[in-house]
């Protein structure tokens, strides 16, 4: 019993540290951002909405300059500031900020924020008990390894979310009319928009899959769609 008191003690403080960032996150988001409200998405969110089944699709505007989307722990959408200047200067077009929309609601419908509390609960404890027994045997460095482990694992239950999120967005694009055209376009100039490296950087370190990639996946989906016999 008492061999599994440090165990517990680590998953219990992974769950704290979790807590303590949802709850960091949600004032960030709450004092720094508004309710979406332009007529130009107007049309592809009432689209969604209705392939949804709900009235209306509640997105924030949060007010950073980065080029991204969030999917927060208490289920709300946000679209950055950057991403809505984006729009404003013909860079992305209200349809592939629609594909961007459906893919963080993708992230809440699949309950991707509570397996992530679960999988940071978890790693937290891996990098302790991994940084504990390498530490023993290879001084100085164990610590290093046991990080570098643990970062993986995290960054591929990540990717393994996006792509998830990537296929309910595909669905749900389908089902509201709009198709996966603007969700694959948006993918073949993403890294530029955000100046992001991804092309260059090991697959096994980014916690997103590489944007061809994502683009290979949604149409391996949409060639599998075609060949499973309709009712």
């Amino acid at each position: 019993m008492f061999k599994l008191l440090p165990l517990l003690a680590l998953v219990v403080y992974g769950f704290a540290m979790w807590r303590f960032s949802a709850w960091k996150l949600a004032r960030e988001l709450d004092s720094r951002s508004r309710p979406l409200r332009d007529a130009r998405l107007a049309p592809v969110l009432g689209r969604l909405a209705k392939a949804v089944g709900v009235p209306r699709i509640p997105v924030h505007v949060y007010e950073i300059d980065p080029i991204n989307g969030l999917a927060a722990p208490d289920g709300r959408v946000f679209l950055t500031r950057g991403f809505m200047n984006a729009l404003d200067r013909g860079q992305v077009t209200p349809e592939e900020l629609g594909a961007v929309v459906a893919h963080e609601l993708g992230h809440v419908a699949l309950g991707h924020s509570r397996r992530r509390m679960i999988d940071f609960t978890g790693q937290n404890a891996l990098r302790m008990v991994l940084a504990t027994v390498l530490g023993r045997f290879l001084p100085g460095i164990g610590v290093w390894i046991a990080n570098l482990v643990a970062s993986a694992l995290a960054a591929r239950l990540s990717r393994q979310d996006e792509y998830e999120a990537d296929a309910w967005a595909s669905a749900l694009l389908v089902k509201a009319g709009i198709g996966t055209a603007p969700q694959k376009a948006l993918f073949t100039r993403l890294d530029r928009l955000t100046g992001t490296p991804g092309a260059s950087a090991p697959a096994w370190i980014l916690s997103h899959p590489k944007s061809p990639d994502r683009i290979a996946a949604i149409e391996a989906l949409e060639a599998r769609w075609h060949r499973e016999p309709r009712d």
